[in-house]
Parts: structure tokens; C-alpha cells; sequence
């Protein structure tokens, strides 16, 4: 049995879960979240506490219920705090601007890129060359926080582009000719 699988989630009071069959919905005071149960993992609600059992002792059960157990717990996490992912913009002329439902960046390109936001995620841009993301569901914060890095990726001898708050960057040297 996986060893975190094996305790079970503890859940807040201000959180409400729910199961229909294969779907858990999960509520809190940032949203609602649903979750689809693998056949392979059962999940057992008790009084504040959820445990992931899995049907068998074949290998991509045990990977579904460690999975399962992880996702669930990140789901309680959100709805009641939320996750939160910081980009950096690194670059002359480089900056965001919020408008409506639209990140609006300036990327040293012809022309400037505008980027709907989801509707379940809010961004702000506290400066210019800063965003914050913010959302109740994990893997869409971090799907966001790519893809708007991927408009511009930092680039190898100066560092410009998009970063994470705390990526590293590691320049290379500059190319020289020889004599």
C-alpha cells in the first residue's frame, strides 16, 4: 500500500464532500471542485476524514489510489485556501496589463498578446513586470502560469522572458570569435 495513501485526508469543517457514484464534489469557500474516481480506487467518506482504498493489488492500482489520494487532498487545499503561482516579466519594454477578462503582455514582439483568462482563475498584476495568479484548482494555476510563460520562454544569454518567481536562470556565455 502506498505509505501517504495509507493515512487518511482530514477535512476542514468549512469543507462539504459529496459522492454520486464515480464523482466527488468537493466544496469550500473558494469554489467547487469535482473529481471522477478511477474503478480500479474506491473512496470512503467518514465523519471528517477520506480514505482511498484500492479494489486489487495490481500495479496501476496502487499508482491510481497514491494519485487519487494526492488530487483529493489538493482539492480540499484549494477550496479552502487556494493556490497561487508568481511570474516575473525580465526584459526592456516588457509588461502586463489586466483588463477585464484579458492579460494583455508586451513581449518585445510586432504586436501585443492577449491572453483570455479562465473563468474560475483571477490574475493580477501588481506592477507591470509582475503577475499573480491565483485559483482554487492546482493544475489549472500551474496550466495557466505555462502557458502564459510560453509566449515568451527566458531566453539563454540574458535571462529576458517570463520566469517563475523563484527560477533560476543559468546564462551562458556569450559567443566571441577567435583570433
Amino acid at each position: 500500500m502506498s505509505r501517504l495513501a495509507k493515512k487518511a485526508i482530514v477535512v476542514p469543517d468549512k469543507v462539504q464532500i459529496e459522492q454520486h457514484k464515480d464523482m466527488l464534489t468537493i466544496k469550500g469557500s473558494h469554489g467547487v471542485l469535482h473529481h471522477k474516481v478511477h474503478p480500479n480506487v474506491m473512496v470512503k467518506i467518514e465523519k471528517g476524514h477520506v480514505q482511498v482504498i484500492r479494489n486489487n493489488e495490481e500495479q496501476l492500482s496502487r499508482a491510481v489510489q497514491g494519485t487519487t489520494h494526492v488530487i483529493i487532498s489538493n482539492h480540499i487545499r484549494g477550496v479552502t485556501e487556494g493556490f497561487t503561482k508568481k511570474l516575473q516579466l525580465h526584459g526592456v519594454g516588457y509588461k502586463a496589463k489586466i483588463s477585464g477578462h484579458k492579460l494583455e503582455l508586451n513581449l518585445g514582439k510586432s504586436h501585443p498578446i492577449e491572453y483570455i483568462v479562465p473563468s474560475n482563475i483571477k490574475i493580477e498584476t501588481p506592477t507591470p513586470t509582475d503577475i499573480i495568479i491565483f485559483g482554487s484548482d492546482k493544475q489549472l494555476v500551474g496550466q495557466v502560469a505555462a502557458d502564459i510563460r510560453r509566449f515568451r520562454k527566458p531566453e539563454p544569454y540574458k535571462g529576458k522572458g517570463v520566469r517563475y518567481l523563484d527560477e533560476v536562470i543559468h546564462l551562458k556565455e556569450t559567443k566571441t570569435s577567435k583570433k
